[in-house]
């Protein structure tokens, strides 16, 4: 998203442009009371923000305002480069206040209060305020009512701009994902959780939903609440119920994982990713907040955000490799900035990332060139069954005695195949018009940079003195041949000598010619024609000394 400020009296207007269209552009008017308002909101997050000063007196003058300008433009420079900061509802609702003036926890409420009309076993605790990063999925803690103990986890989340599916598929795509039932003891009417034997969806490394449904605007899901949180809040040791600002944008302590729970966890990731690619199932959603922990075993979470067409936390990096093309190339990169967190306890800086920092093992290293770098970036990613052979997984050895099983109806692996193949459509699409941005972009800053005007200037002057040398030569050795040649020089291609022959016609059958004795005919042909050469840029040294042909 770019951003442009300038002042307007003490009015700040902010020109907004989202993506490489200009037509998606649009302007906001702000006070520098605004600004102060969104830095003391984003204080949660922990970070050291550049905004100027306050100024009480004589804050008016207009050297004040156009340094304070700057400060600003360099304010929104740093928030909107924070992939953390620049997603978050704050940052979104100030820049962009016309489509994010919705208060999506009330709408939330409100599809929960309609689906509990069907369902009153089902009881809130309290919202989950901001624990996620995107704007349009809340979280409420969940308990039973005859089990006040037990903590469960209902989220929300409307449909987005990848949802290509039909709405009846759609829903019956998100029934499918439930791999535990709740079972109504009829004596006691206590309700137990168990494996369900007609569960269509089972694996040890993914994180078991309770219950979904879905209408044709959104879904609802509701999962066990894990106290430890994901492998996110190991690695930034946070609390799962903190916003996710707080949680992850600026931890006290940076610190990766140890070398055997990066194998353990790698594998086990990699094993569930291969599990869903050979099922045709897509997923495109991995992240550390997007693996929940439960004793050394990592299970994945959010499988029904593909369905919803949701967007994914690292679109804006993967958007811009064109061999980033299908999503399960898409799960490998994003499998990369995984294992760079769990390795080094923090993020990458960049993507692509030119060099790599110490890591407790090469092999880790070479698998993170593999995902990350820019060879990488440039020619493609690994497949998932590449990265289990690399030498970092290949002798991790993994105990578990569930059977993986997903069985998806023929009609709706149809289905599913559709809609992944619009996912990619329209990534290879946005990857193409930004390639194209990109070269422009390139090719405009190289041509108006200070060194190639100068390149042009110098080149421009040799040009110029070249020619004129050239023309005062050959203006003289066609003086010397100039006499009865019956040609007129200097005019280059038959067309141009055919047109000034004839003007010269229509010049000499003028009855205004004809009648003017003043005029000798040759002065009016020479005078006429060098108007006409110097009208079609021709060359006008060669035109000193000519005939037009004998007779005339």
């Amino acid at each position: 998203m770019a951003v442009t400020a300038f002042s307007v009296e003490e009015e700040y207007i902010i020109r907004v442009q989202r993506g490489i269209s200009v037509e998606n552009s649009w302007q906001i008017v702000r006070r520098y009371s605004d600004f102060d308002l969104l830095n003391n909101s984003l204080q949660i997050a922990g970070l050291s923000l550049p905004l100027p000063p306050k100024k009480l007196i004589g804050n008016m003058d207009r050297e004040f305002i156009a340094e304070r300008q700057k400060g600003l433009q360099n304010y929104l420079n740093v928030i909107t480069t924070n992939h953390i900061l620049s997603n978050c509802e704050l940052v979104k609702k100030f820049l962009d206040p016309n489509n994010y003036s919705a208060n999506y926890t009330e709408i939330a409420l409100q599809q929960v209060s309609m689906f509990f009309r069907s369902e009153p076993k089902w009881e809130v605790v309290e919202p989950l305020k901001d624990i996620g990063w995107r704007i349009r999925k809340k979280y409420f803690l969940m308990k039973i009512k005859n089990q006040p103990k037990e903590r469960l986890v209902l989220s929300w989340a409307d449909l987005g701009p990848d949802k290509y599916l039909s709405d009846k598929d759609f829903q019956c795509l998100i029934k499918l994902l439930p791999s535990c039932l709740l079972v109504w003891r009829v004596r006691f009417e206590d309700p137990v959780f168990c494996q369900a034997g007609k569960s269509k969806l089972s694996h040890p490394y993914i994180y078991r939903v309770t219950f979904a449904t879905a209408n044709e605007s959104s879904a609802l899901l509701i999962r066990m609440f894990n106290e430890k949180g994901t492998l996110k809040d190991l690695i930034y040791k946070a609390k799962p119920k903190d916003p996710f600002l707080r949680k992850y944008c600026n931890p006290k302590k940076i610190q990766g994982l140890e070398l055997q729970q990066i194998k353990t966890y790698g594998r086990q990731i990699l094993e569930v990713l291969k599990f869903l690619h050979d099922k045709g199932f897509p997923y495109g959603h991995l992240h550390a907040s997007n693996v929940m922990l439960e004793g050394d075993t990592c299970r994945l979470l959010d499988l029904e955000n593909s369905l919803l067409g949701l967007p994914s936390f690292y679109r804006s990096y993967f958007a811009q490799f064109r061999k980033i093309n299908t999503l399960e190339s898409v799960d490998v990169h994003c499998f990369g900035h995984l294992l760079y967190e769990m390795t080094y306890g923090r993020p990458p800086d960049s993507v692509p990332v030119d060099s790599f920092p110490p890591a407790p093992s090469m092999a880790v290293v070479a698998v993170l060139e593999s995902t990350l770098s820019c060879e990488a970036c440039k020619n493609g990613m690994p497949t998932v069954s590449r990265l289990l052979q690399m030498p970092l997984f290949s002798d991790v050895l993994l105990t578990t005695s569930e059977k993986p099983q997903f069985k998806i109806p023929t009609k709706l692996k149809e289905a599913l195949r559709i809609a992944k193949e619009c996912i990619e459509k329209r990534l290879i699409e946005e990857q193409k018009q930004i390639h194209q941005h990109r070269r422009l972009t390139r090719a405009q800053s190289h041509h108006g940079s200070e060194e190639e005007r100068k390149k042009r200037k110098i080149l421009a002057r040799k040009k110029s003195k070249r020619s004129a040398v050239e023309n005062s030569e050959e203006h003289s050795a066609k003086y010397s041949n100039s006499n009865n040649s019956g040609q007129v020089y200097g005019l280059s291609g038959n067309e141009v000598k055919d047109s000034v022959f004839q003007l010269y016609e229509e010049v000499q059958f003028s009855k205004e010619m004809k009648e003017n004795s003043s005029f000798s005919r040759p002065s009016i042909k020479k005078e006429f024609l060098l108007q006409v050469a110097s009208q079609a840029q021709l060359g006008l040294g060669a035109l000193g000394n000519y005939t037009l042909g004998r007779g005339t």
